[in-house]
Parts: C-alpha cells; structure tokens; sequence
C-alpha cells in the first residue's frame, strides 16, 4: 500500500520538486561559468569579488552558520514534503499492522509515564567569561563559542566577538545628564597609562570597530599595543536606553549632533577618567596625587563620531573645561557637506524647513519591528550566499551613494543590524546635517527662533566651531578617502585649511578608499597609518611619592649648604 501511494503522488512530488531542480542546476550553471576567467557574462561581478574577499570579514565567515531567506524557504518546503509522506506512511502502517501499532502505542505511554530527560538549556546557552590577561602569559587564547539564537540570524554583540577571540571585556553603563543610557565597551587593560576612546559615526556602533578580526580591528591593534581600549556607543539604539523606561518615541528620538557632542561624549570620557584615575590610584597607591591626570587619552573616530568629537573638544574648551584628550585622529570626518551626492543635496531642500515637522511622523529611520529586522538579516545572508545577487546589490548601492565603493553588502552583514536591536538616525541629526550644508559652515544646531537660541549659545545665531579652531590644543590626524563619495576629501580638506589657518598641529593623509572601507573593510595601510598616529603620544609618567621626597631631601641638603 506505501509503493501504491508512493506511485499515485509521485507526479505530485515531481512537479514540487521541479522548481528546485531547475534552481539548482542554474546554481551549478553559475559555479561553472563563473570558474571560467574567460566568460564575459560575469566579468562585472569579478571586481566586486575580488575587492571584497572572504578577509575583508574574517569574523563573520569564521563561525557563521546562519541561512538566509532563499535557503529557509527550500529548507522549509523539503521538510514539509518529507513530512506529509512520512505521515501517510506510518498511517498505511498502523492500518494494515495493526499488532505493530499496538506496540508504539503501548511504548509510546510507558515512556511518557516515566518521564523524559529534559536537556539543560542553561549548558546550551552557557555565558562564556572574558580571558583574564596576566603578566606571564600576556596572549589572548582564542575562544570558539557555539552562539544559539531563534530564527537562524546572527545576534552576537560586540562583547560576543571580543570574547570569543580571546580578549577580556567589560562593560559599563554611563547616563547622560539628560537621562540616557548609554554602553561604554572596554577591552581593559588595568595598569595601562595610555588610554584609546573609539567613536562610531552614522547607523553604526562599537561592533564596526572590531568586525574584521584580530588582524583588521582598530580595537584589537589598539589593545596588542599595549593601550586601554574603549568603544564608545552614541545614542540612538532601537532599544532605547533611558531612566524613563516609559519615554515615548518622539520625545526619545528628538535629539540633533549638539546633545551627541555636549551630553554623550562628556559623560563617557568623565567616566573613563573616573574608572582610569581610581583603577591607577589603586594598582599604584604610593603615587602622589595631584591635578594632572596619571595617563593619556586619545580619540580615534569615524565620520559623525568625527564631528561629535570635534564638537566636544571646541565646546569643552569654550567652557575652559579640560576635554582629558591627548590626540585625535579623525578618519573621514563630517561637518562640512558642500559637495554631497545628488540623492542627499536633494533631501537636504526638503528636510532643512520640513525637519521638525517630518520628526512628528517620523522620529527616526531604523526598522521598526523584530521581524523585518529579521528578514533583513536574512536577506543580507542572500547577498553574500549568492554572488550574483550581491554583485547586483553592490552595483545598486554603489550608484546609488555617487559611485562609493564601500562594501555595502558586506557591512549589511555585521550583527549590529539583527532582530533584537539595531543603530537607528534620528531625524534632529538629519535636520541638523541638513543645516550645515545649507549654511556652509560647521555650525551647532538652529533652534529657528533667536530667544531659543541666546537661551543655548548666549547669541540669537548658533556658533560656528570652525571660527574656535585656534583653541584647539591637542594634535589632529585627518584621514580622507579619495573614493570617499559621502563625505569627500575636499570636504576633509575644509577642516584641514581652517585648522592650518588657526595654527592647529594638524595632519593630514587621503587613501584610495571608500568610507566605509576605513572601518568595516580590512585596510592594512590604513591601520598601520592609524596606529603609527596613535603610537605618537607618550605614556604618562609614574610619579613616586618616595622619589619626590629624595628630590626634596638633596635640595634642602644644597640649600644648607
């Protein structure tokens, strides 16, 4: 009776399985046209291969198993086919054995009765604890974690990736003096006297500063030299960090550049003083205590997170506060947008007198719910399982943001985009860019009213930070892209003329690069240009309370004498 059956559904299954026969065989097709160097139909697609290999994410392709929505929909259909004549077999089964059916049963019921084993899930989903580095083995060992995670997507979180390649973590919530929460990633180095604080720019966070592995991460170089690593992350996650649990989306997205650059980056770099200070004070108790802090921090951002710590250090010296750094090396940064692609100078017309009414509808850009954020990931997974459709979406993209040739598709990949949370914009930073670009200068935000304005600046128009250039103190490494189409080096080279002009100690270093290639693409170059930036600041020195008392003891001896 199965062999009948068997025999009267098999056209049926043929005809399911048809579409899936043809699809492979065009897979297998495509793999073998595309071994042949010599076939034009796919000789677009070789660059974009080429450019972006397996390297460029060494993290993602190392442990990812995830499928995407092309493989969980065959997946999904095979098993459901399988399914169904499972079930009409055993059902033929039962009927025509009828004794053997009695058995299941039977064994069915006595081992419910019994009780089942339950597997431990806390063993599944075990938390791994960072690796303590010590003096005598000071080489992180590689950790090679099984992730679990609902739906097949990647979910890691920065803290994921740093503890499965063997480094330690911490993490530390800092709020805002306007009430948000914020998550302050450090790859601690206790004793260290030389600190990095490492800011991201626009939908990003501190997952790009580590996405390429050991070998291609600014935060992994950084801590191998011997520094305190901390990943700053700015406001505007999906998840909404605040003291109001309660805070409505309008009122929690309702934020521009100037609450990035005065509320944000101050309360983390106070919060790395106060940890660095106390933690020195405590390995190092007999050191004099005095104003000057016992170690040297430097900045290494990325385009918004340029301008973010640009605004902060001139804003900070405006006030006559200390702004704690040593050095800032800014890789593509914003602030002046005269030369954008056609797609931005176009919605810049309707954003600068539309903003705050758009912001009523639409507080910020992100995905909104856990499912299409979801489905984006797996369709990120698509672009990279499948080289024709990613060639075709790079292409799109790379078009679509003036000809940069960013790898679009791979940084869709990272996991900072997954179901649980993601890095959103807000529609104040648009508005806010918006201006900067219309006025032409690197202003702080236009509340639109003069009363509104003198009660922020003490002045009825918003400051221009170029015009403070000349109270910077610190030196400044700007980095620009010469494929860099979003924000373009003659735009860097704005910041590099009025920061000359104001006799700044400034640097300036363009590379063939895109921008997105300056952190999520493994540049080697550019992280040894990086590094050997950072690697210009001296450490603090140790000042012992016993040494200063001998120096006091020799000079009352010469006095005496």
């Amino acid at each position: 009776m199965a062999c009948i059956l068997s025999l009267i559904l098999l056209p049926a299954r043929l005809l399911l399985w048809m579409p899936f026969l043809v699809f492979r065989l065009l897979n297998i097709w495509g793999s073998k046209t595309s071994s042949d160097p010599g076939n034009p139909h796919l000789r677009n697609f070789h660059s974009f291969r080429n450019m972006h290999t397996t390297k460029d994410h060494v993290v993602n392709r190392s442990i990812d198993r995830r499928r995407g929505v092309v493989e969980d929909l065959h997946l999904a259909i095979e098993i459901f086919i399988e399914a169904i004549f499972d079930m009409l077999h055993k059902t033929v089964h039962c009927v025509l054995s009828p004794s053997s059916a009695f058995r299941i049963f039977r064994k069915l019921f006595s081992s419910a009765s019994a009780g089942v084993k339950d597997v431990d899930n806390d063993v599944l989903n075990a938390s791994i604890p960072p690796v303590t580095l010590g003096d005598k083995d000071p080489a992180p060992t590689e950790r090679n974690p099984t992730l679990h995670h609902a739906l097949n997507t990647d979910a890691r979180t920065c803290k994921d990736i740093i503890t499965e390649l063997g480094y330690p973590y911490e993490a530390i919530h800092v709020t805002t003096a306007d009430g948000y929460i914020l998550l302050l990633e450090r790859i601690p180095r206790r004793d260290a006297r030389k600190a990095v604080y490492l800011q991201h720019g626009i939908f990003d966070s501190s997952v790009g500063w580590v996405s390429n592995g050991v070998v291609g991460s600014s935060a992994f170089a950084a801590y191998d030299q011997g520094y305190d690593v901390f990943l700053g992350n700015l406001r505007g996650l999906v998840s909404r960090g605040h003291v109001d649990k309660n805070i409505p989306s309008r009122k929690y997205w309702w934020f521009t550049v100037n609450e990035l650059g005065t509320k944000d980056v101050p309360a983390m770099i106070e919060k790395i003083h106060e940890i660095k200070t106390d933690e020195l004070k405590m390995i190092q108790p007999d050191e004099e205590t005095n104003d000057e802090q016992p170690y040297k921090l430097s900045a290494i951002a990325h385009s918004l997170g340029g301008a973010v710590m640009l605004m902060y250090t001139v804003t900070r010296l405006i006030e006559q506060k200390p702004h704690r750094l040593s050095r800032l090396t800014l890789l593509s940064p914003a602030g002046f947008h005269d030369e954008t692609i056609f797609i931005l100078t176009v919605a810049h017309y309707f954003v600068v007198p539309l903003g705050p009414i758009l912001a009523f509808f639409v507080p910020a850009l992100y995905i909104p719910t856990r499912f299409f954020r979801m489905l984006f990931n797996k369709l990120a997974r698509d672009f990279h399982n499948y080289p024709a459709l990613g060639g075709l979406i790079q292409t799109v993209l790379s078009y679509t943001f003036g000809g940069d040739s960013s790898n679009w598709v791979g940084v869709m990949g990272l996991p900072h985009y997954n179901m649980d949370d993601m890095p959103g914009l807000s529609l104040g930073v648009i508005h806010h860019l918006a201006q900067v670009k219309w006025r032409g200068k690197f202003v702080m935000y236009d509340y639109g009213n003069a009363s509104a304005n003198m009660k922020a600046y003490g002045s009825p128009v918003p400051i221009d930070l170029g015009e403070y250039y000349s109270l910077i103190d610190i030196p400044i490494d700007l980095i620009a892209g010469r494929k860099d189409k979003i924000i373009s080096a003659a735009m860097v080279t704005r910041h590099y003329k009025l920061m000359k002009d104001a006799s700044v100690n400034v640097s300036y270093k363009e590379f063939e690069y895109g921008h997105l290639d300056f952190t999520k693409s493994n540049q080697e170059d550019i992280l040894a240009y990086v590094m050997s930036r950072l690697l210009l600041v001296e450490p603090a020195l140790k000042h012992q309370t016993s040494q200063k008392k001998t120096l006091k003891l020799k000079k009352k001896g010469q006095a005496s004498s």
